[in-house]
This record gives C-alpha cells, structure tokens and sequence, in this order.
C-alpha cells in the first residue's frame, strides 16, 4: 500500500521537481502525491482523501498560508502529520508552524535528499502512530468483547438455572405419571373384561369421555412431554456449556458437544420459514480426544462462524425459487477431525451459499469489515475470532470460498500447548 503525501504549493516548479525526484518510487506505487495549490484547495483534498499520510506545505501562499492550514487541522482527528516549507533562515515562521503543530520543516530551496529523509523519518512515525492506535483499538474491542460475553454468560447461566429447576420437577413427574398412568389403565381393562354389563350410567360416562380413545392416546401424550422436556433440559445443558466464559483458566472440553450446544442455541434459526425451507445440519464428526482449551472464548468462535452461515444462506434464499430450495436444500456441514502430522484438531465448517468475491475474502477478517446492511453487523465477530484462534490458542482460522460454491472455515487447534 503506497504512502499517500499531499503537496501544497503554489509554484508550478516545485510540483515537477517533486514529481521527477520521486519518479521510481511513484512508478513503484510506495508513494503517491497530491497536489493543491493553497491551504483551502489543500482541505478540500484532505476530505477527498482522509487516508493522507503526510502534507507537505509551503508557508507563503495566496488565499490561505501554511500557518493559517496548520491552524485549521490542529484540531483535527486525522492520523497524517505535516512538513513545512520556508526560506532559509525564517526562523519566526518557522517557530510559528511548529507552535500549530508543524512536525518537521525544510528550507528553500529544498534540497532533495533532505526531503526525502524527512519524508522517510516522517511517515515512519505516521506507521508507528497507525500501530499503537490500532493495538490500542484492538485492545478496547477485546476488553468490550470480554465485558460483553461476560455479562451473556452469567444471563445465560441465569436462564439455564431458571429453566432447569422446573425441566428436573416436570421431568422427574413424568416419570411417577407414566408408572400412574400404566396403573390405572391396567385397571381399567380388569374393570372391562369382569363386568361386561356395566351400569347404564357408567357406560354413557364412558362413551362421552371416549375411554378406549383415552386409553390408547394417554401414553403417546406422556412421550410428547417425556421429548419436550429432555429437549428442554438439552437446551439448559447448552446455555450452560455456551456460558462457560471461563478466560484465565484452560479445560479439556468435548469438541462436539461445545458444537452441538451452539447448533441447540441456534435451532430457531435453522428452521423452515415462509422464505426458505429448514437448513440442513449434515455433521461429520471424527473422533477427537478431549481439547485443552478455552470453552468459553472457543464456543464464542463457533457462534460466530455458523450465525454467518446462516447469514449468508438467508441471503442467498432471496434469488432462488421455495420449490428449488426444497429439491436442493441448504446445508451447513460440520466435519472435524485429526491432523497427525500438526498434531492438531481441525473443525471445518461449510456452507452452500452463494460464496464470497476474491475482494470481500481478503477482507473478511479485517476489523470493522463486513458485507451486512447498516444496523446488521459489525464487522468484529471473525476478527475477534481469528484473535481468539491464533492469540489464545495458538491456532489457525482461514477461510476458502468460492462464489456460486458456499463458504468454509477452518479451524486448526493444537491438541497440546
């Protein structure tokens, strides 16, 4: 990526001179220049281009001066830094750039090698400057993130506990009402096979209630509940799997559970709806040992990457027909494995979307990049992911895609470090 460098100048000479000294390097796209020819054509170049790097400003100009420009950006937010331009040995202008905020000044007239030393000198500060505030920016999100994911884990192990109170008591009943219930309807049959002729009262009763239909119906009604309560009570295991923000402190986790969990947090996205059928979850699950991980940070990742799966499928269902969707159905396919020579786990999560462009995949784990609406997404999910891959557990994540083809991520965790 070339230095952007903004020339503010008024003499044409001084235009050229810069352009022929600086040919190679322009040639060679390290540098680029921008002219303007005084301090109010020069800001209106700098809302242009907000990625400037550096202004190199002649003091002495019509309309606005350099020192009249300098006051007017020292206020400013912009990254870039600014040389100064003035006769030799005008020391109290020169005095009165720096006061504005001038970072370095030359004199006329210039010698060459010494801008070039200056121009060097300077932008290597503007890069350690973009350094620092981008570690400083990284270090903020994470500690938002953190705070973040801290304050969802204790609601969802809230809501974990609240639901799984009440799933133990409906659970542990069931059980009693299925031996109750298995009782009674013995009973009842001894009642019908010894008394055939049953008072005329009881047998209207009996026909009203619709007792044989009763009796055939009241264990299939048991084993509804007996599903809905053991899915209720797989849900409450998932938010507390998914709640385990435990950062300081690695455990040795089961891979596929923390997958399944997030799948189980998800199921209400994956189902049907009016613009496409339900999402197919096709997983191919090797055989992992245990990983020493962070579950917490890890579940996090998985998160992630599968809600933009979804993402990316509900976004590709606009230009496809229901019935074609129906014949051809999305999928997610969740495939992990050992790999012996990197003595690492591998977790490959794929989609069959509608895939990335060659320039949104160089982009996908930049910071604050993303290809969602206004309001939709941040940009910070796979950029906090790589983070907690490669920074916390000293892995790896990539993504191969393909447009028309779908989208994987690939995750690589070191089984030992």
């Amino acid at each position: 990526m070339s230095a952007k460098i903004l020339v503010v100048d008024d003499e044409l000479l001084v235009k050229r001179l810069i352009g022929q000294y600086f040919r190679k390097k322009v040639a060679q796209r390290e540098y680029e220049f921008i002219f303007a020819n005084n301090g109010k054509e020069a800001l209106e170049q700098i809302q242009t281009h907000p990625d400037i790097d550096l202004v190199l400003s002649d003091i002495n100009m019509p309309e606005m001066d350099g020192i009249t420009l300098l006051s007017k950006l020292r206020n400013s937010n912009y990254n870039f830094r600014t040389v100064v331009v003035s006769a030799y040995g005008d020391m109290k202008n020169i005095r009165q750039a720096m006061n504005q905020g001038a970072f370095d000044f030359i004199n006329k007239p210039i010698d060459f090698q010494d801008l070039e030393i200056t121009i060097i000198r300077t932008l290597d500060f503007v890069q350690s400057l973009k350094d620092v505030q981008s570690m400083l920016q990284q270090a903020e999100l994470q500690m938002i993130q953190n705070e973040k994911m801290s304050a969802i884990g204790k609601m969802l192990a809230g809501i974990a506990y609240e639901i799984n109170n009440p799933v133990c008591f409906i659970s542990g009943n069931l059980h009693e009402a299925e031996a109750a219930i298995q009782d009674i309807s013995h009973h009842l049959r001894l009642y019908q096979q010894n008394f055939a002729n049953l008072i005329p009262e009881i047998q209207q009763h009996s026909e009203e209630i619709d007792v044989e239909y009763l009796l055939e119906e009241l264990p299939k009604m048991l084993a509804s509940m007996k599903v809905g309560s053991e899915r209720l009570r797989l849900l409450s295991t998932s938010l507390c799997n998914f709640s385990r923000a435990d950062n300081t402190n690695k455990l040795d986790v089961n891979i596929h559970e923390g997958i399944e969990s997030t799948l189980m947090i998800l199921r209400h996205r994956l189902k049907g709806n009016e613009k496409r059928p339900a999402i197919e979850v096709i997983r191919e699950y090797g055989d992992l040992p245990l990983i020493h991980c962070y579950p917490g940070s890890l579940y996090q990742v998985f998160m992630n990457i599968i809600t933009n799966a979804i993402d990316a499928l509900n976004e590709a269902s606009v230009y496809r027909p229901y019935t074609e969707m129906e014949t051809h159905p999305y999928q997610i396919r969740i495939k992990t494995e050992v790999l012996e020579s990197e003595n690492a786990a591998i977790i490959r999560i794929h989609d069959n979307g509608i895939g990335m462009s060659n320039e949104v995949k160089e982009r996908i784990f930049e910071h604050s990049f993303t290809t969602k609406p206004l309001g939709k997404g941040t940009g910070l999910g796979l950029s906090i992911s790589r983070q907690i891959i490669e920074e916390k557990h000293r892995g790896c994540l990539s993504c191969h895609s393909t447009p028309s083809e779908g989208s994987e991520f690939v995750i690589q965790i070191p089984l030992v470090f």
